[in-house]
């Protein structure tokens, strides 16, 4: 696993002249990575959200509006929206790519404007292909597939198998075709690197393309890419050694625990795909959940998938990411105290409290980095969560 930089211990803050117990939450963690270590300030990570608001994938205002608000979040991490590796690999037209130097420009260009306007935080991008649940709608628009003839564009998955029985079935990949999907997501981290990228997620859970190879519900190959566990990680763990070869930098995978289906992908297989990727120099995995069946059936509840990150966990020894409806900062500690996990991933939380981080260092006795200008914002109650140095004067 990677290793926190201090142990959870009693420390002094000047501003109160006072000693506390630091939280597990606001102790920092150091990911060792071939190309050096990545020190994250806190345990917190701002999970992928897509925005579905690009036009030709490429980046825009509202990426810089969006990335520089959570950039100023105090969390430890900021994974960046669910990037397509190329133009077919999108969920929908309005999500974000990193497939050519057009993308790529766009990308870096309002990155690099969203970091001058906040405080110093590492970014992470989470590498994806939809597969067979591409060509889809926008979220408010229904989130359905959008046919050929209405725009859409031809999907692709392991398997001739629809997402919805209803739908037009994708395309199943070829070995050539497999190893297009290996290129772009090689090019894609060679171009994250390029810009400026701290770490990289792959996106192999919720059903897309990587998750489709892995789960027997749609994957029904009869090559060395389907039938039997081995031969179905093999395309995850060929995209992971790729993408290291051309990314030095902290690498890691965003997995389903479970189908939540009878005969799916299992949280066994979950905790044997770990092992293969920490062998294999992952810096973590990011345990989610379901996305590859309508036939799921999910017990929502809070930190419903905390278990799963749990089981994967002790059984991989790989530094382990919690998701799923862990919303307030006791909750987040509580995991992190039980040793559920090493990072707790927070997403739709930080979309409703864009200063997420800021509530949980006060009421944690955490502290946080703001610019400058925020400084003189903050309620008695809220204590020094800036630190000893945010001070300001006025004559």
């Amino acid at each position: 696993m990677g290793q926190a930089s201090i142990p959870c211990r009693v420390a002094y803050v000047a501003a109160h002249n006072c000693c506390y117990t630091v939280s597990h939450l606001f102790t920092p963690f150091t990911f060792q990575a071939p190309a050096g270590p990545l020190t994250l300030p806190n345990r917190i990570v701002i999970a992928p959200m897509c925005q579905y608001a690009s036009q030709e994938g490429q980046a825009n205002d509202w990426h810089l509006a969006h990335w520089a608000q959570l950039l100023n979040s105090g969390a430890g991490m900021l994974t960046l929206e669910a990037t397509a590796v190329s133009p077919e690999a999108r969920i929908t037209p309005g999500c974000l790519g990193l497939w050519d130097d057009v993308t790529a420009a766009a990308l870096k260009d309002i990155l690099q404007r969203a970091r001058r306007l906040a405080p110093p935080m590492p970014v992470c991008i989470q590498l994806a292909h939809a597969g067979r649940k591409a060509s889809s709608e926008v979220p408010w628009r229904g989130g359905q597939l959008i046919p050929l003839e209405a725009g859409g564009w031809q999907t692709w998955g392991p398997s001739a198998l629809p997402h919805l029985p209803q739908e037009a079935a994708p395309k199943a990949l070829s070995l050539e075709g497999i190893a297009k999907v290996r290129s772009d997501f090689a090019e894609a981290a060679r171009r994250s690197a390029e810009i400026g990228i701290d770490a990289i997620e792959l996106h192999a859970a919720h059903g897309y393309l990587l998750h489709q190879f892995l789960s027997p519900l749609a994957n029904q190959r009869q090559d060395a890419y389907g039938g039997s566990f081995e031969n179905r990680i093999r395309l995850t763990l060929e995209v992971f050694d790729d993408v290291r070869r051309s990314f030095g930098g902290t690498l890691g995978v965003r997995i389903s625990g479970t189908d939540w289906v009878d005969g799916g992908w299992s949280i066994d297989e979950s905790a044997e795909l770990a092992r293969h990727l920490k062998d294999r120099g992952a810096q973590f995995v990011h345990i989610s959940s379901g996305g590859v069946s309508p036939l799921q059936k999910i017990a929502l509840g809070p930190e419903y998938q905390v278990p799963l990150a749990k089981a994967v966990r002790e059984r991989s020894g790989l530094a382990t990411f919690a998701v799923g409806l862990i919303t307030d900062a006791q909750q987040a500690e509580g995991v992190l105290a039980r040793g559920d996990a090493d990072l707790v991933a927070l997403a739709r939380a930080f979309l409703y409290n864009p200063r997420w981080g800021w509530s949980a260092a006060a009421a944690l006795k955490g502290q946080v980095q703001a610019h400058p200008p925020y400084w003189r914002c903050l309620p008695k109650e809220a204590g020094p969560i800036f630190g000893p140095d945010a001070r300001i004067g006025m004559r």
